[in-house]
């Protein structure tokens, strides 16, 4: 299994060509269509996918989504992912947290089931699922309101096989922090975090909300089990700005020799309920740390399957499966409903092209 790819020439052409593709003066976007205008063939090369995950209903506001993939020593995938009901008040939906388990990354099936009412939690939203490089055990970590409090990133006992974890060894990892000073303005929660292991430690990327707004931050552990912030805990990794101007989220970090790509979710105020209306984009960094944005004037990818209102495409899992980019993504379906995706991105670079002239693209 090779993870870590000395060339690829897809990432080349990520790195060099992207942000030239965007005009000096671009102003927004929105539909699919018009974004591959601005992004060449980008948008085209997310047409072909493989269904990985249904909702349990085929319904407006039931969804399946939310996914976190590790694959073992012996090249078995495993998922865990959300589902979400219609039926709840919103922001509580998360009913369940799945397990799947699947030998070719495309035929999923279902070894375990984290209800919420077992742990208990009133509702979850995206889990963080992987393996611990040092005992091969998994570590599964998830989000939700905790016994009353605010949302907080919780974990449970981790486990020699992903069928065997426990709700109720669930515990808070990440809570809210301490204040300084009474004045000062500090995350109020953390949720749907994205962890992976690199140069010895763990990283943890979440949701922190600040102000009702949803920003970026970045936590270390030795273990993965106490963590701390990285840099000032009251200051985000990516701003509000260009198209994701009213929330910025984790999604991905992708390692690719010199640094890493690092995958985000994002909104506008402009855009329909730009709470759920959630697009996908692409920034690098060198130290984890310090990110720049390849896409700050338009997204690298909406659904290409979008409802009359939402173009969702959001909380994306990238990792490399021999040279090719596997990325399972929750997308939005026209009848309003999410289900999991799986892209495959080929080996090959995908010729961007610059519009001609100043083209703009606008949001809906």
């Amino acid at each position: 299994m090779n993870r870590y790819p000395r060339y690829n020439p897809w990432i080349a052409a990520f790195l060099l060509f992207l942000p030239a593709a965007f005009p000096a003066s671009a102003a927004d976007v929105s539909t699919a269509p018009q974004l591959e205008a601005l992004l060449g063939r980008v948008p085209a090369a997310f047409r072909s996918y493989n269904v990985i995950v249904e909702p349990d209903k085929d319904e407006a506001e039931w969804w399946a989504g939310a996914p976190s993939v590790a694959r073992d020593p012996n090249g078995v995938f495993w998922l865990a992912c959300r589902m979400r009901t219609a039926d709840a008040p919103r922001g509580l939906r998360g009913y369940e947290i799945r397990i799947l388990r699947s030998e070719d990354g495309i035929r999923f099936r279902k070894v375990n089931s984290i209800r919420r009412e077992a742990v208990p939690i009133p509702g979850f939203e995206r889990p963080a699922l992987l393996v611990d490089p040092q005992t091969g055990r998994f570590k599964l970590y998830a989000c939700g309101p905790w016994q009353g409090g605010p949302w907080s990133i919780i974990k449970f006992a981790d486990v020699n096989d992903p069928s065997e974890f426990d709700p109720t060894t669930a515990k808070v990892v990440i809570a809210p922090q301490t204040k300084s000073y009474d004045r000062d303005i500090v995350p109020a929660e953390y949720k749907d975090p994205f962890i992976f292991h690199a140069h010895g430690v763990y990283h943890c990327y979440v949701i922190g909300v600040m102000r009702r707004t949803e920003r970026i931050y970045h936590f270390r552990s030795a273990d993965g089990e106490r963590w701390e912030p990285v840099g000032s805990p009251y200051q985000s990794i990516m701003d509000l700005t260009g198209w994701h101007d009213f929330y910025v989220r984790p999604a991905s970090v992708v390692p690719v020799g010199v640094g890493y790509l690092f995958f985000y979710g994002g909104s506008n105020c402009a855009w329909y309920d730009p709470v759920y209306n959630i697009a996908t984009g692409v920034g690098f960094t060198f130290d984890l740390h310090h990110v720049t944005d390849l896409t700050p004037e338009a997204p690298l990818v909406l659904s290409t399957t979008p409802g009359a209102h939402f173009h969702t495409w959001r909380y994306s899992h990238w990792l490399w499966v021999d040279d090719e980019l596997w990325v399972y993504a929750e997308v939005a379906k026209p009848n309003g409903a999410h289900e999991i995706r799986l892209f495959r991105l080929p080996r090959e670079p995908l010729p961007l092209r610059a519009p001609a002239g100043n083209s703009t693209i606008h949001f809906r």
